[in-house]
């Protein structure tokens, strides 16, 4: 695992203790020996993490890391503060303002380089995201994420074997979240798979399970991958916290927990996942609105493209059959022009629909441009493709076309062109150009009618 790491500190002998120990790792160091010359150097550098000293002249490292936070180009930076300071209270003020985590100096090596890793790999995950996102940007992702600020209550899942710490964590957490507590690990499991959780709590406090090899199951399991672990820990356990790190474990406390810490950590995790998340859908919405046709909601010519390859070459490694129908709307300008394009979407729009009610279920129906559409038909030879496609231009011919924005009634009618993978046909373009010949027989054969292509 490669990555640049920034090391801000004061004195030079931390800075280059910390800097030996990350080139053993083959990790790029930039080091800075103030905030100002930090925020400097992440304006005009790519970084992956930053190692933050806190009590530092002019601007301490409080100020700093809220800085890093409040800019959208670095508020994604995962920031470690490594510091002297180990009262609760400081670090409660650190992760308010935005810090992810604490190293206690003196720092020790195998937990550093356990945390550094672990944050550079759930970075990694995030600017994948977001670089994916990117073109949803357009469609409205920036307004979905400014909804951070207004979330509903956390759902958080505790996995405690003792009724006392249960009662002690689900009183803190109460402000910030409704949580469920559970003793059984395997039944915690199921709950997470099953409903949405923001985050698991494991509190290894007990020998009546293994904490780490549940948090290697919620990390195994697709539906639970990408939820956040939060592991409570004994202080000076630092084996357990290293390989929690290694198997993906998010975050962690060490007993006797602090409330406030408790809470902010909470809230720093499920913040994250909950953006992720939106990220995630963004890509989603990216992907479906980039193979849709956003009009009549059938798939568009790019996603033809594509998956027309798979039909075809499936088709042919079983040798099965397969139909390609050409569907073209007869005299369409007409529409537009006599009634305009409003009306012309319209007719559009309910000719879809009726080949969506007349194609079934493994047919791939799709808007190929304009007023011409392609329904795709496997395990389908040409006799049973003209007996469909016969049905679909009878239904737009017999059933007149109800436009509710005017309270008229059109009579609308379409010409059908087949073609099927018969020998000789090798790739999918000749498919397309079969089929467009019979469309072009059926448009000069006088129109509303279903040609197949001849050879």
């Amino acid at each position: 695992m490669t990555a640049r790491i920034l090391v801000v500190d004061d004195i030079p002998a931390n800075v280059k203790l910390l800097e030996a120990r990350l080139l053993a790792e083959y990790f790029d160091v930039l080091t800075a020996d103030d905030g100002p010359k930090a925020l400097a150097i992440v304006e005009s550098t790519s970084v992956d993490l930053i190692l933050l000293d806190i009590m530092m002249p002019g601007m301490s490292g409080f100020e700093v890391c809220e800085r890093l936070k409040a800019n959208p180009r670095t508020a994604h930076i995962p920031v470690v503060m490594v510091t002297a300071l180990d009262q609760p209270s400081d670090r409660v003020r650190g992760l308010k303002a935005g810090a992810d985590d604490f190293l206690t100096k003196p720092v020790n090596d195998l937990q550093l380089i356990s945390r550094v890793k672990s944050l550079v790999r759930l970075k990694t995950l995030s600017d994948e995201l977001r670089i994916r996102s990117e073109t949803a940007r357009t469609i409205g992702m920036e307004d979905m994420l400014k909804g951070e600020g207004r979330e509903e209550a956390g759902q958080i899942l505790l996995v405690d074997s003792r009724a006392s710490s249960q009662e002690r964590i689900i009183k803190a957490l109460k402000p910030v979240g409704e949580v469920t507590a559970m003793s059984d690990p395997q039944a915690a499991l199921f709950e997470a798979a099953e409903n949405p959780i923001d985050l698991v709590i494991v509190n290894g406090n007990s020998g009546e399970y293994d904490p780490l090899r549940l948090c290697s199951q919620l990390r195994s399991l697709e539906r639970t991958r990408f939820i956040p672990l939060l592991l409570v820990t004994d202080l000076g356990d630092e084996d357990l916290i290293v390989r929690a790190l290694d198997l993906g474990v998010n975050d962690y406390i060490v007993r006797p927990i602090d409330p406030n810490e408790l809470v902010a950590r909470t809230l720093t995790q499920i913040k994250r996942k909950r953006y992720n998340d939106r990220l995630r859908s963004s890509v989603r919405e990216t992907i479906e609105l980039a193979v849709t046709d956003g009009l009549t909601g059938l798939q568009n010519r790019r996603y033809l493209d594509n998956h027309l390859k798979t039909l075809f070459n499936r088709a042919a490694a079983r040798g099965r059959s397969l139909s390609l129908c050409l569907v073209d709307i007869d005299r369409f300008k007409q529409v537009n022009d006599t009634y305009g394009h409003d009306v012309g979407d319209e007719v559009l729009k309910e000719f879809a629909s009726r080949i969506r009610s007349t194609v079934r279920g493994a047919d791939l129906a799709c808007r190929y441009g304009g007023e011409e559409f392609v329904v795709v038909m496997p395990d389908t030879d040409a006799g049973q493709a003209a007996v469909i496609a016969e049905r679909l231009r009878a239904m737009v011919e017999t059933q007149p076309f109800h436009i509710r924005s005017l309270g008229i009634n059109l009579t609308v009618t379409a010409s059908l062109g087949i073609a099927g993978n018969e020998p000789g046909v090798e790739t999918p373009d000749q498919l397309l150009k079969q089929a467009d010949r019979a469309l072009y027989e059926a448009k000069n054969g006088g129109r509303n009618r279903v040609v197949a292509f001849a050879a």
